[in-house]
């Protein structure tokens, strides 16, 4: 084959690859991140009734964060397979595991129809949920990563984190758009049901996108086409060779999950329970973002590949930073303006650029045969870390400040410094 013809063919797998992971990311998200705005609004009072009001809604915010829990475990199991059978047979088998989970919580009876049986159901639904998320990003992001062409992996692997953005809008959407024809009480009562169930049509397009993908070219031949046996536990690899890999993912992503965690979940809680704001601008915020980071992040990316990776989660660091107290103050005054203001530059400006280079980062960190397992299980820690139970945390912290919200700013800001801080000093990635 000439040289033209293997660009050629090159640049389509590397497409292909993208959009498969860019689609498995939307449906997972989707399903992911549905969960958390239904359980801000409504979980307290369908599945924890009977145990006082702050309660109710610490227990709700922490069924989200179960999913977390349950995400280092999918990251260790599809990464142990994935390292050894490859990356595409896993990413069938999360985004069925995903789906089946999302519909089941769409179908399970309330408190009021089997007692406790329902949360107990519910938590473990939550916990398939992350399980299946768990070795979704580690496969999409290799998959990406891997064909993309050299000086391109930021962009070409960006549609992974893009894929959060359009989870984001759709399943935000579908709320609000619920919320707009049925009303707050039959949303309350039913209608919430109907996302989770919709579900189904997300699952059968990836599905159908994911059957004709192709295994990764630099996992089939390092691994598959090599002489070499791979090793019986690939995370027991990743964990001796790269120690230091997994402090880093961890410190590089408290800017993400602090930044848009509590701007689309934490603050929907506080602003609706605590300042008695309406849930539809919250909604629409979270829709903006979700919006914006379509095109924020692929933009982000792109410079990056033109620089240095590490460079954009000094900057979304520093500016997570010095937004966290502006963004409280503009919600505690209830200015309009000013908390978009501060979202977009907490979930759009901060947020984006540092999830922008992750994939490349994360992926450096480890060699092929033993990749999946570290970049997924690294990811997935980081997430229990900063992620499940941030919003639980926040509110936490409101409580015991009696409703003061400046514990919560502190808490962002110190995040988001840490990742500025290990970025600049850890070693360059690039390529």
């Amino acid at each position: 084959m000439s040289s033209a013809n293997s660009s050629v063919v090159q640049e389509q797998r590397a497409r292909k690859a993208a959009l498969s992971s860019f689609v498995g990311a939307v449906v997972d998200w989707y399903d992911f991140l549905l969960y958390g705005i239904v359980a801000a609004l409504i979980f307290k009072d369908q599945f924890f009734p009977s145990i006082g009001n702050n309660m109710g809604t610490l227990a709700a915010l922490a069924t989200f964060g179960v999913g977390f829990l349950f995400r280092p475990l999918g990251g260790i199991v599809f990464g142990h397979f994935g390292d050894k059978l490859g990356r595409k047979k896993m990413l069938v088998i999360t985004v069925v595991l995903m789906g089946l989970s999302t519909v089941g919580i769409g179908l399970l009876p309330n408190f009021e129809m089997i007692g406790w049986w329902a949360p107990v159901l519910l938590v473990t639904l939550r916990a398939l949920q992350g399980f299946a998320v768990g070795g979704e990003w580690g496969g999409a992001a290799l998959m990406a990563v891997e064909n993309a062409p050299k000086g391109k992996k930021a962009f070409y692997s960006s549609g992974v984190q893009v894929g959060f953005g359009v989870g984001l809008v759709l399943a935000t959407g579908a709320v609000s758009l619920i919320l707009h024809f049925f009303g707050e009480a039959a949303f309350a009562d039913w209608a919430w049901r109907i996302p989770f169930i919709a579900s189904i049509v997300l699952i059968a397009i990836a599905m159908w996108i994911r059957h004709g993908q192709d295994e990764s070219q630099e996992f089939v031949e390092k691994v598959i086409n090599s002489a070499q046996k791979p090793a019986k536990l690939p995370i027991i690899q990743a964990v001796t060779k790269h120690p230091k890999a997994f402090f880093y993912i961890i410190a590089l992503r408290m800017t993400e999950l602090l930044t848009m965690y509590l701007v689309t979940n934490f603050a929907l809680n506080y602003s609706t329970n605590h300042l008695g704001m309406d849930k539809q601008f919250f909604l629409n915020i979270t829709l903006m973002v979700g919006a914006i980071s379509c095109i924020s992040i692929p933009f982000f990316a792109w410079i990056s590949d033109k620089i240095e990776h590490k460079t954009m989660c000094i900057w979304g660091g520093l500016i997570g930073a010095l937004s966290a107290f502006p963004f409280f103050m503009a919600l505690d005054a209830q200015n309009t303006w000013m908390i978009i203001v501060g979202a977009i530059l907490l979930a759009n400006i901060a947020h984006d650029m540092v999830v922008s280079v992750h994939q490349p980062i994360f992926t450096s960190l480890f060699g092929t045969e033993y990749r999946y397992s570290g970049a997924g299980v690294g990811y997935q820690v980081a997430s229990i870390i900063g992620g499940g139970f941030t919003p639980m945390i926040a509110a936490s912290l409101v409580i015991w400040a009696d409703g003061s919200w400046h514990y919560v700013a502190i808490y962002l800001a110190i995040g988001c410094l840490l990742t500025a801080v290990v970025a600049a000093m850890m070693p360059k990635t690039q390529d």
